[in-house]
């Protein structure tokens, strides 16, 4: 971190009544933010979030067109967001207003990109049901959650408190460049899989209507990173408000399956069978008017397309950015897509799997 860095956070804590706190730096993820714990002489805590505005390309203006997004590179046209502190505080101030637990933005500087929140605590999913929580307990409420975020059709722009930030469509491009990491970079990881000019094309034909589907349905707002090391349990609050949660500022307009998909798909912890049928049967029960089939088409083919993506992503952060530890994660993923082109509707795509992805290369 640079002295000057430094300096700016230092005035930001002082200016904002934070300035005599302890400062712990959290672990990183696999973002370019940093998180501190900060101690106050109360004996609370909050987080304080450092998002550098320099360390992200642009994010997607509004309206802006295909080609102005592929121009202004892989934020605008792919993630659509950037890390911005401003998307963090108007998504966690719409969330608060659905009675769901994000975090409280006690002091935010978005042009800095520094921010001092709430503190939700340790209680990771993950870690929780790892130490022996009750599984089936955390899945319902986060279905739960979700049922309520769903529930609500989102504005186009979330304003609060003098923050505007776009709710941009998880739209046909962004899917393109989300299914297309998983032929970009899988190659560098597995040089089985090198899928020629014919395969590359078929993959497009296959995802096509996919996409097509996926963008003509986005309706609710999507978290986008929804899995149980994003969510917080908060045992002391009732119903859905037990679900904290967390990272949050990618999130689009997209299809409702998204985000199931990202709990049921966990690329970090095994969802088993029957918690997927389960916590999928707890969707549909409340919501009795949509068509159970269609749902369950658009789960297995977007999370199928999200799982690729994922597969994708890890291969990179592996070949690229030397973090070996996401390659014990991929055999995990090839389960979950295995069940995802298991669906009927998925069979073009399955033969194409099959045709293309030699053994070697799905692990």
């Amino acid at each position: 971190m640079s002295a000057e860095r430094e300096a700016a956070k230092a005035a930001f804590l002082t200016a904002n009544g934070f300035g005599d706190t302890r400062r712990e730096l959290m672990s990183g993820d696999a973002s370019t933010r940093i998180y501190e714990r900060l101690h106050l002489r109360d004996g609370t805590s909050r987080i304080f979030m450092d998002q550098p505005p320099k360390a992200e390309t642009a994010p997607c203006p509004r309206g802006a067109t295909r080609d102005e997004r592929i121009a202004l590179g892989f934020n605008a046209a792919y993630r659509l967001a950037s890390g911005r502190v401003d998307a963090f505080v108007a998504c966690a101030r719409y969330l608060k207003s659905l009675g769901l637990s994000a975090p409280e933005v006690e002091a935010f500087d978005a042009p800095a990109g520094l921010a001092v929140l709430e503190d939700l605590g340790d209680d990771l999913y993950a870690a929780r049901i790892a130490a022996g929580g009750d599984e089936g307990e955390l899945y319902d409420a986060a279905i739960d959650a979700l049922v309520v975020l769903h529930a609500a059709r989102p504005p186009e722009v979330l304003a609060f408190d003098g923050v505007r930030w776009p709710l941009l469509t998880y739209d046909d491009l962004a899917l393109v460049c989300a299914a297309d990491l998983f032929t970009e970079w899988l190659p560098k990881l597995r040089p089985a899989f090198a899928p020629d000019a014919a395969a590359l094309a078929e993959w497009e034909a296959l995802w096509k209507p996919i996409r097509a589907r996926g963008e003509a349905t986005a309706d609710v707002f999507c978290h986008r990173d929804y899995h149980a090391e994003n969510l917080i349990w908060l045992p002391g609050r009732e119903g859905p408000a037990r679900v904290g949660l967390i990272d949050f500022q990618d999130a689009v307009r997209a299809n409702r399956m998204w985000d199931l998909s990202m709990l049921l798909h966990d690329a970090r912890r095994d969802v088993s069978p029957a918690r997927e049928a389960a916590a999928l049967e707890r969707y549909f029960a409340a919501h009795p008017g949509l068509d159970r089939q269609t749902l369950l088409a658009d789960y297995h083919a977007l999370g199928g397309l999200n799982v690729a993506r994922i597969i994708g992503i890890f291969a990179r952060l592996v070949v690229r950015d030397g973090k070996p530890k996401y390659e014990s994660m991929l055999p995990r993923l090839w389960r979950y897509l295995d069940s995802c082109l298991a669906d009927p509707t998925m069979a073009g795509m399955k033969a194409w799997f099959d045709r293309y992805v030699p053994a070697e290369a799905r692990s």
